[in-house]
């Protein structure tokens, strides 16, 4: 099995070390990346590239991993589809519409198939549960749902690469896309209309860390709570005078074309993080967190149908994203190795999750209920739902 990839970074070496573990056979063929950071994690040896059509010429590979930054996406992913090679690609997979209607086309030539994506959070055992007890619970009703992150994860943003909407389509697209393709498994529907509101209110000059009792305590913290998550590729070091343009909290209300509606916040800068869900339906109720690593399932008369205590999982495994990082390449492996002919997630899922995203910043910058009527019209005109 050779693999390639465009960009090695700490989250492209992450999947592909656990890869290399899941299928002993895989061998690192080649990478192309001007500022490699984590080459270790796939062998300093991989053969280098200068362009990512001469590697592909040059190695003809069975894996091609897209790990660049993620305004490149569509440009790596062209040149694999036009190479006839199959495609991991890490989330978002584009970052505006147009890219979006560009590559459904592009899609509908090649074959769905033919691009897999790491939308992890399909694949945690939160969902695998979740998915076992939900048609017990008739139809969804109403969602009310969270991703908090904690200040060293939030001055990450504002330090790296992601704080410019140019380069990652914005925190709503690049980190939160995630619990959108969930929310949308969940109801078995889309959004047709998104409000939104939101902006910068932790991440400025004047909550920055002075030389006062916070700050000493924050530096006696392992490698400084500000600096912690390292950065690289146009990275600038003060988090609190960002000129980046993503928000550092945003709330979004979404209703769904078959009726059901979610109100999601998310927030950039919470000490003690998590990621929360409440499902309702009309037959009971699923509430669950992934960072504090729980699901119960409860009927409408009080039966309780599930209670799951994620707490004890293996450490080893649940290094990242609570464990579905390894479930994803375990599948992975399954589908390539012909043992499964399916996936929990696709790229027609991730680029329906996507497209609301947009619509989500869009609201929230114009102020305007967005409506996505025409969007889904576009989108379906393409054909890639059979």
């Amino acid at each position: 099995m050779k693999v390639v990839t465009a960009g090695i970074g700490l989250r492209a070496g992450h999947v592909l070390s656990i890869l290399k573990e899941a299928m002993p056979e895989v061998a690192f063929v080649g990478y192309y990346d001007p500022q490699p950071t984590h080459l270790e994690m796939i062998g300093t040896d991989t053969p280098r590239f200068d362009d990512v059509e001469g590697m592909l010429a040059a190695t003809t590979p069975d894996l091609f991993f897209v790990g660049s930054p993620n305004s490149f996406h569509l440009e790596h992913i062209k040149i694999g589809l036009k190479a006839g090679v199959r495609i991991f690609t890490e989330k978002p997979v584009v970052t505006t519409k147009t890219d979006t209607m560009e590559l459904a086309a592009l899609l509908a030539e090649h074959g769905t198939n033919s691009v897999m994506v790491g939308l992890v959070l399909r694949y945690s055992q939160h969902m695998v549960d979740l998915r076992a007890v939900l048609d017990q619970l008739g139809p969804v009703v109403s969602l009310e749902a969270n991703e908090h992150i904690g200040p060293y994860h939030g001055a990450f943003f504002m330090r790296d690469w992601r704080r410019m909407i140019k380069w990652s389509g914005g925190f709503m697209l690049e980190k939160c896309c995630h619990d959108i393709d969930i929310y949308n498994m969940v109801t078995g529907s889309r959004p047709n209309k998104v409000a939104s509101f939101g902006g910068r209110k932790s991440f400025v000059p004047e909550f920055s860390p002075t030389s006062n009792t916070e700050n000493e305590i924050m530096h006696r913290k392992k490698n400084e709570i500000m600096h912690r998550k390292k950065s690289v590729w146009e990275s600038i070091d003060d988090p609190f005078r960002s000129d980046g343009d993503i928000i550092d909290h945003q709330t979004a209300i979404l209703h769904y074309e078959n009726g059901a509606s979610l109100a999601f916040h998310t927030n950039l800068n919470v000490p003690d993080e998590h990621r929360r869900f409440c499902v309702m339906c009309a037959l009971g109720m699923a509430e669950g967190d992934f960072v504090r690593g729980h699901l119960k399932v409860t009927a409408r008369d009080g039966t309780v149908l599930a209670d799951h205590d994620y707490t004890q999982m293996d450490a080893a495994r649940a290094s990242a994203h609570y464990g579905a990082d390894h479930m994803m390449v375990d599948d992975i492996v399954a589908f390539l190795t012909g043992k499964t002919d399916s996936l929990p997630v696709g790229v027609v899922d991730a680029l329906e999750a996507g497209l609301a995203a947009m619509a989500i910043d869009e609201a929230r910058i114009t102020g305007q209920i967005v409506d996505l009527t025409d969007t889904w019209a576009e989108f379906d005109s393409c054909g890639l739902r059979a």
